[in-house]
């Protein structure tokens, strides 16, 4: 046992409450923990867990290269996201079979817990930043050369259930313990609850590329908010999301089925500037990542820091539900069972902030990181 870790007593979210009183950790995974007497300082949440992520600190996740990934990925542990899945963005076959083959050794380490496909079996009236010239639709030899080539490696594929073939792709995904995502989609209200029907189980980034709502033709977001086998992403931030409509949503889908993304790209945390998402030229002006020379909005700038922050500053969420949408959720989602909350024999990962919310430490597989 490597013993008691935090010197003061903090409010430590576990998945039975909040325990007033520090960790104790046996190598890379959590002892248990300690209840002390004292007034409580601070906040002891699990390491956040992010499914949806292209990049950040200027290294990229989508460009498929190892150690941009690595970058990336120390990055974002810096900031509290202790477990990451790489984001792909909409490619050609053989770019994605390579970007596959080439992060797959950074899942097998540990440094990135999966790969998700943000298309490109996508629709073109809702590909946001997406090139229209790659996207198509889905192909499930393409899917099975994929999956085989990550080798456990692939954990998430976005699909516009519309698309021909696209039931038949979210069936096959769900059959190989892959999650499908309903996103980037102009589909119906019944076009959407039949990729439910067939087994999708989340929903890429809720409200951002998908058709609005309207009271007599309600579209995707009703049938993704109402059915319970539904995981949502929020990217919350006031750019994506008005801050009530990310409390209507917090509020609509509960902590349990509702999970924070960052859709961070390669210029979280750093200045405005020219950048690259895949294959396009991105600006970002005031922290707002756009598709150079146009509106479209081009991922995000924010970390799952800055998500956890204002859910609860910006949505009147408790840093409690906060802490779940940030961790325990999409751990839950992507069924990865060491990760997501503080528990005796998950691996130790932590976020240590003060009362107002700010950075203290981070610990990752039970070693503090520098931030």
């Amino acid at each position: 046992m490597d013993g008691v870790l935090l010197p003061a007593v903090g409010r430590i979210v576990t998945p039975d409450g909040i325990v007033n009183g520090t960790l104790i950790v046996d190598g890379d995974r959590f002892e248990g923990v300690l209840e002390r007497e004292g007034e409580p300082t601070g906040w002891v949440l699990p390491g956040f867990v992010d499914v949806h992520c292209h990049g950040g600190g200027g290294f990229s996740l989508a460009n498929g290269d190892p150690e941009s990934a690595r970058g990336a990925a120390a990055f974002h542990a810096s900031r509290g996201t202790t477990t990451l899945v790489a984001s792909l963005v909409s490619s050609t076959h053989g770019f994605l079979l390579d970007a596959t083959r080439a992060l797959k050794p950074l899942v097998a380490d540990g440094t990135l817990a999966g790969v998700h496909y943000e298309g490109p079996y996508i629709s073109a009236a809702k590909c946001g930043a997406h090139r229209v010239e790659v996207l198509r639709d889905p192909d499930l030899s393409e899917l099975t050369e994929l999956i085989e080539a990550g080798s456990g490696a692939v954990k998430m594929v976005t699909i516009a259930p519309e698309l021909n073939g696209a039931l038949e792709a979210i069936e096959f995904l769900d059959q190989r313990g892959v999650v499908p995502a309903i996103g980037h989609t102009n589909a119906s209200y019944e076009q959407t609850a039949a990729g439910i029907d067939a087994g999708a189980q989340a929903a890429t980034h809720l409200f951002n590329a998908m058709r609005a709502f309207n009271h007599r033709e309600p579209g995707p977001i009703p049938a993704l908010l109402d059915d319970e086998r539904i995981f949502s992403e929020i990217v919350a931030d006031p750019v994506h999301l008005h801050p009530g409509t990310m409390r209507f949503a917090f509020d609509t889908s509960l902590p349990a089925w509702t999970l924070l993304v960052s859709d961070a790209m390669d210029a979280a945390g750093l200045d405005d500037g020219r950048y690259m998402l895949g294959r396009h030229a991105v600006e970002v002006a005031d922290g707002v990542a756009t598709v150079a020379g146009t509106d479209i909005i081009a991922g995000s700038t924010i970390t799952l820091l800055d998500a956890f922050r204002n859910t609860v500053r910006l949505a009147g969420q408790s840093v409690e539900a906060a802490s779940q949408m940030a961790s325990a959720t999409p751990a839950e989602l992507l069924g990865l069972g060491d990760v997501g909350a503080i528990e005796t024999g998950k691996y130790a990962d932590a976020v240590v902030l003060d009362d107002d919310l700010n950075l203290v430490s981070v610990m990752r597989r039970g070693a503090w990181l520098q931030v």
